[in-house]
């Protein structure tokens, strides 16, 4: 009888500190996925504030007039897409294209990009904010047409020096389509024939 007490115990004892790990691992994972979700919300909103400023003209925009969300989605993503070409220029990473861009945007980009990194240089942008006006909405609403108006300051770094800088003001003509969940750039190109 003693023996069955004994060990009744010794179970109960190697079983608490069991329940009590299991009890501080589910708060810690609890924890870290509330960081996550913290972290998450914070680059978000750090994103929005370093994304370029986009005012959207639609006046004159036919033969589709443009819906609210549409009005504000398009100068949201655009200011997002050019964010996200910016910091891939800068940085020489492509895979940051994906988001943002899709088409011959993306292919042109991507390219650029590859071509920087042979020739071992980088290209920085002060983005001074972009006059978009938009001039064609399909009426399936798959296609927007705009014209871009930016003002720039483009830097050519190799390395660390500053090879070449000047402020531009370029006109652009854009193309946009619908993604699953944010429109997309399709085509970006500039007044000239110009690349971005």
């Amino acid at each position: 009888m003693m023996r069955k007490i004994l060990t009744a115990e010794f179970a109960e004892k190697t079983r608490r500190p069991r329940r009590m790990g299991l009890r501080y691992s589910s708060i810690l994972a609890l924890l870290a996925a509330l960081a996550c979700v913290v972290l998450v919300r914070e680059l978000r909103v750090l994103a929005k504030e370093n994304a370029p400023r986009v005012q959207l003209h639609a006046d004159n925009l036919g033969p589709r007039s443009i819906e609210d969300l549409t009005s504000k989605s398009i100068p949201r993503d655009y200011a997002l897409a050019w964010q996200t070409m910016e910091q891939a220029l800068e940085e020489n990473r492509p895979g940051l294209l994906d988001g943002y861009f899709t088409g011959i945007a993306k292919q042109d980009l991507t390219q650029r990009v590859h071509s920087q990194i042979k020739s071992g240089l980088h290209t920085r942008y002060q983005d001074g904010g972009h006059k978009l006006e938009a001039i064609f909405y399909s009426p399936a609403g798959d296609v927007m047409e705009l014209r871009d108006r930016a003002k720039l300051d483009i830097e050519i770094m190799d390395g660390g020096k500053v090879i070449y800088q000047e402020p531009v003001s370029i006109e652009y003509t854009v193309t946009m389509t619908p993604g699953a969940d944010r429109w997309l750039v399709r085509e970006l190109q500039a007044s000239g024939g110009v690349k971005p």
